[in-house]
């Protein structure tokens, strides 16, 4: 019976073990292709950045390839988690959320969309990107967008997903220089606009 209880303990052990590198690579990976071009990464670097050998990311990836869809899978997810944590038809709270997420994965998600028509991996990222904002414009602008029909919804959809999208964040932050607090009033402003 001891035998086998040190047995399950030790197997246990191996598969945290699994886990914690799988995450850690995960994440380095996360942090390489949003610092730095997609040529520019190597596997090398990811594995230095987890501490594992190029052979270990290999074995759990297969290429660099299948290393950024497996980035991809947990940074849409952990952004998901983000992003949906608005509550449905409250506008500061969208608009305070949305701005953090930006404060965050803005700049990276500029370097995504910059590689997007060369990089096929960069291009299924921004897809799913795009995908999941439509998403959540649908998601938390549910009661405005419900009492619209037709032509009249799907342009407000429209102006929506344009007014929240991650250039109107550049605009603001990067190329106006405005500070976080001024451009989330600006947005707010012109989501008030949009929604009057």
């Amino acid at each position: 019976m001891k035998a086998r209880v040190s047995r399950a303990y030790r197997m246990s052990a191996r598969a945290e073990a699994a886990a914690q590198t799988h995450r850690a690579i995960l994440g380095a990976a996360i942090r390489q292709f949003g610092a730095h071009p997609w040529e520019e990464v190597s596997l090398a670097d990811v594995a230095r950045e987890a501490g594992v050998t190029v052979q270990t990311v290999l074995r759990r990836f297969g290429s660099k390839e299948g290393l950024g869809d497996g980035a991809l899978a947990l940074g849409t997810a952990a952004v998901r988690e983000e992003r949906f944590s608005s509550p449905v038809g409250d506008l500061n709270a969208a608009v305070q959320g949305l701005m953090r997420h930006y404060e965050t994965w803005g700049d990276r998600s500029l370097l995504f969309l910059s590689q997007e028509n060369r990089v096929p991996a960069m291009r299924r990222l921004t897809d799913s990107g795009r995908a999941l904002h439509h998403e959540w414009v649908d998601h938390v602008f549910a009661p405005w967008l419900a009492k619209a029909r037709g032509g009249a919804r799907l342009r407000l959809r429209a102006r929506l997903i344009a007014t929240t999208d991650v250039y109107a964040w550049k605009i603001l932050r990067r190329d106006l220089g405005f500070e976080p607090r001024a451009a989330e009033q600006t947005l707010r402003e012109h989501l008030e606009a949009v929604l009057a």
